[in-house]
């Protein structure tokens, strides 16, 4: 094992190989930063330059570009409140606030230091996993990816803050809209309304765009103020990777929750950033500035967004499954370079599979090391007035979403689910529950059906379904009681403090320092 290591990293370490990861690093860097763009957009675009090349090279430009879209993802979601991606959704929840409250460079250091940490995690557990993960993955079949599904589905109690009657009302309508278009396992439509837009379903970065990014944009030009709402940026960089390192539990525990989730077919970074942030949030004792400018928040989301690319190209090579849409373009790829995905990954071609494990490891670190020393710089923006950024944003975001399906439909659906969005905000109903409901209804829906066709109603007695389902009781119960006695702290506290504003819908609260401090994961 370690002579095939040390094969595959002399091969890598060419000048050429090397010079082509870099590229592929710049490119991914550039990709992550503008928003609703990201490693699928990317490696399409790539893919007719990567014909007939060598297949070290030509992964080296792949995989270096679509393993660092999730680490410079961060910026648009930490400084502008815009997922940069479907696997930074939930980086938002914390890392626009602090940004909001000039901490934006600590946010960003925070987010890529422990993005990069998640992101050699991924590395280490692919490396692992090419010699002995197969059993693993072939024990999970539709039944548990069912369950897991509804574990995705039991954090929208979770993270609903103020009213949990609220967040579920919110993710069942996240359900809804997922349900549109084409049922998964029969040849019906449902909710399309003889609209030939509607046949496919509603694009999610239409969806994500519209409810986090328009309404933060509008209240930045109703408010005429900066993201920042102040004059100076008060985070250091360097206050952001102390954080990361101060919470070494919470990183580790979030990177193995992505890169589990990121092996399952079908899951991927869209659900695993969500299930280590909620497991972030219920687990820790201060939890009350979860959602509010929580630097742990930003720490967990980012550490399991990354650590699904690992995790997602160990059944992507060893059985032709791709993990996610970006590993499928990456089948697409080893096709143009004359390679196969199977048992030939794990066997002739062994030295490419460890290969990619390295430039994994090697891009994150270079990444990080561009984005942290830049960090600062770009945090900059958030104390621009917002007038002269969010028209320049107004159109990006518009341009973005008509590239999801390039129709007009697109735009449309675009300033509804904006509207709708920001009037969420005004009222204070959780928007994260609805995105929740939304990406995962089409899973669930899919593998409870292929459930039923293959195995009726035996499935429900399936040892790891059993477990499964235990554990989601076990969250749910947890998180009711935590959620009870959060409540009445929060509300002893706030009355015995000035300047707190909780009653607000979306008020930001900016954490003492020695409340950062006590948030040690291991003392959680």
């Amino acid at each position: 094992m370690l002579d095939v290591a040390h094969e595959a990293l002399v091969n890598l370490l060419q000048p050429g190989t090397m010079l082509y990861l870099c590229l592929g690093v710049a490119i991914g860097t550039v990709l992550g930063i503008l928003p609703a763009l990201g490693g699928l957009a990317g490696m399409s675009m790539l893919l007719p330059f990567i014909f007939g090349m060598d297949p070290t090279e030509g992964l080296a430009l792949l995989v270096g570009m679509f393993a660092i879209t999730a680490t410079s993802d961060t910026f648009p979601s930490v400084l502008l409140g815009v997922p940069g991606s479907s696997a930074s959704q939930a980086t938002v929840l914390d890392g626009y606030p602090l940004a909001r409250q000039g901490r934006g460079a600590e946010a960003l250091a925070a987010g890529l230091f422990s993005s990069m940490l998640g992101g050699i995690f991924g590395a280490l557990v692919m490396f692992f996993a090419i010699f002995s993960a197969r059993p693993i993955i072939l024990a999970f079949g539709s039944p548990e990816l069912f369950l897991l599904t509804l574990l995705g589905l039991s954090m929208v109690a979770l993270l609903s803050k103020g009213s949990m009657r609220l967040g579920l009302m919110a993710g069942a309508i996240g359900l809804l809209l997922g349900s549109i278009g084409g049922a998964p396992t029969h040849p019906v439509y449902r909710f399309s309304f003889d609209q030939i837009y509607l046949f496919d379903g509603i694009p999610l970065a239409v969806l994500a765009i519209g409810m986090f990014a328009i309404p933060e944009l509008i209240d930045l030009l109703v408010e005429k103020r900066s993201v920042a709402g102040m004059n100076k940026i008060e985070g250091s960089v360097f206050r952001g990777m102390r954080s990361t390192v101060r919470n070494p539990g919470l990183v580790a525990r979030s990177s193995a929750i992505g890169a589990f989730i990121g092996i399952l077919p079908g899951l991927g970074g869209s659900i695993g950033h969500w299930l280590a942030y909620g497991v972030a949030a219920q687990t820790s004792k201060n939890r009350r500035n979860f959602g509010k400018g929580d630097v742990r928040g930003v720490i967990a989301s980012e550490s399991a967004n990354n650590a699904t690319e690992g995790g997602a190209l160990i059944p992507t090579l060893m059985f032709g499954i791709p993990g996610s849409g970006s590993m499928a373009i990456l089948l697409g790829g080893f096709t143009l370079m004359g390679l196969q995905a199977g048992p030939s990954m794990v066997t002739t071609d062994l030295s490419v599979s460890v290969s990619i494990a390295w430039m994994l490891a090697i891009a994150n670190i270079l990444a990080c090391g561009v984005c942290l020393i830049l960090a600062r710089q770009i945090a900059r923006i958030t104390v621009l007035p917002a007038e002269l950024f969010t028209p320049f944003l107004f159109v990006m975001l518009f341009v973005a979403s008509y590239q999801a399906s390039r129709q007009w439909g697109d735009i449309i659906a675009l300033i509804a689910f904006g509207l709708v969005g920001w009037v969420m905000k005004q009222i204070g109903v959780p928007r994260p529950p609805l995105l929740i409901g939304f990406v995962l209804s089409e899973p669930a829906e899919r593998y409870l059906w292929t459930s039923m066709g293959t195995y009726g109603y035996s499935w429900l007695w399936h040892p790891m379904v059993i477990a499964i389902a235990a554990v989601i009781v076990l969250l749910l119960w947890f998180g009711l009681r935590v959620s009870r006695r959060a409540e009445e702290t929060e509300a002893i506290v706030e009355a015995g403090v000035d300047g707190v504003d909780g009653g607000r819908p979306g008020a930001v609260v900016s954490p003492p320092d020695r409340d950062e401090d006590r948030g040690r994961d291991t003392r959680s």
